[in-house]
């Protein structure tokens, strides 16, 4: 018996099929399942890059956790101070999973030319900041020097250098209202280098510059700033991290996340959530029911065989497996081909930028892609259980085939 199940595997399993009616059918549910699982990787892909470009980015201009003065309001500028001297900087010793403290304060102004006018929010750090965002989004020059005692250097986005024909090395002259004075402050900073984010929102506004010129202008003390930007190592636990900094902080100052700031932004992007899974679905059950249509015709173009299988003894479980395997044999083909397909175009995409977008739409420059190991292997092997779940059903119908008849079957 254990021969004639081999030699039935074989059959299926060979190439007798390439040449039978159900040659086609077959085909198009391979066809169906490489589709199906390419369009799933790449909807897996794009939909967690933007929610990593776009996490990433907010929290390069603004931190995960942004901690204030109550009276400033959640202003994007710093008008009430609060002292450089707290228990949490520069080490947040009292909670795990921060990783920097640093501090900042902004002022808005308006950056005049001889044809145009710009509207900025400065944005003022010290040499302890991490700058290894905007060094990953410089695309000229430098980053600012903090060791000299009076820096006029600053970072500028490319966007408003374009809409203001500004290039490196130039001079502005950016005005500044003064509480003091019934008339404005001008300083005239140089551009040593320019970023460009692709995120319209922030790249049109903010200039990077010197924490001690911003105390300058607002005629505060060296241990005073707008307040303090807290990163942290996993931004799943955003919200976790933000009730835990909000305990430890004290009554006298706030503290906001990133999500809570931009809770529009944030609602957009879980979204992709949900288009996701909707995709997800609808290809496991398109590939899955072609599948379902190829076992049947196998089925029904052996019908002989496994009459005659019966009659040397063949359990209907051990018929039921032959075609099984060979039905995991054909998902296990579709499941190659569409992560070929898949991957080969998220790494076009991921390495020469070919699908792009308006950032003003979107926050980013070009499609993002973000290639998961995980959830790579969770799509392939999910899709097999699926689909050999789904035909555990068509495969029964081996059990209604009767020995006498079907060895008659035409």
């Amino acid at each position: 018996m254990n021969y004639e199940l081999f030699v039935a595997k074989r059959i299926i399993a060979g190439k007798e099929y390439k040449n039978s009616i159900s040659s086609p059918i077959i085909k198009i549910a391979i066809v169906a399942i490489a589709l199906g699982i390419a369009i799933m990787l790449i909807s897996v892909a794009v939909a967690s890059g933007f929610q990593q470009k776009i996490r990433d980015k907010i929290a390069g201009f603004k931190g995960h956790i942004q901690i204030t003065n109550y009276d400033n309001n959640n202003s994007d500028v710093s008008t009430v101070p609060i002292s450089l001297n707290q228990s949490f900087y520069p080490e947040f010793t009292s909670i795990t999973g921060i990783k920097k403290v640093q501090p900042y304060a902004n002022k808005g102004g308006v950056i005049r030319t001889e044809k145009d006018f710009q509207g900025i929010v400065l944005k003022g750090v010290n040499g302890d900041y991490d700058f290894t965002f905007f060094s990953d989004f410089l695309v000229e020059g430098r980053l600012p020097n903090y060791d000299q005692p009076r820096n006029r250097e600053i970072l500028l986005s490319k966007s408003i250098a374009d809409r203001l024909s500004l290039n490196l090395k130039d001079t502005l002259q950016v005005w500044f209202e003064s509480k003091t004075r019934a008339k404005f402050k001008m300083r005239k900073p140089v551009i040593v280098g320019i970023y460009n984010t692709g995120f319209e929102q922030f790249d049109s506004t903010i200039l990077i510059g010197d924490l001690r010129e911003v105390q300058r202008i607002n005629k505060w003390k060296n241990n005073e700033v707008g307040g303090f930007e807290v990163l942290i190592d996993d931004f799943d636990k955003v919200n976790e991290k933000g009730n835990e900094v909000y305990r430890s902080i004290g009554s006298l100052l706030n503290s906001t996340t990133v999500v809570e700031s931009f809770p529009a932004i944030f609602e957009w992007v879980k979204l992709f959530d949900n288009n996701v899974w909707f995709i997800i679905g609808i290809m496991i059950l398109i590939a899955g029911i072609n599948m379902v249509t190829a076992l049947l015709v196998l089925i029904l173009e052996r019908i002989q065989m496994i009459g005659i299988l019966k009659a040397l003894g063949s359990t209907n479980w051990g018929i039921q497996k032959i075609f099984l395997y060979n039905a995991s044999y054909l998902v296990l083909q579709g499941l190659l081909f569409g992560n070929i397909i898949g991957i080969g175009l998220l790494l076009c995409q991921k390495f020469f930028k070919v699908i792009t977008l308006n950032p003003e739409t979107y926050y980013v420059s070009t499609v993002p892609v973000e290639i998961n190991i995980g959830y790579l292997l969770a799509l392939n092997v999910g899709t097999l259980l699926i689909c050999l779940l789904m035909l555990l059903i068509p495969s029964m119908i081996v059990s209604k085939i009767s020995p006498t008849k079907s060895i008659k079957f035409q």
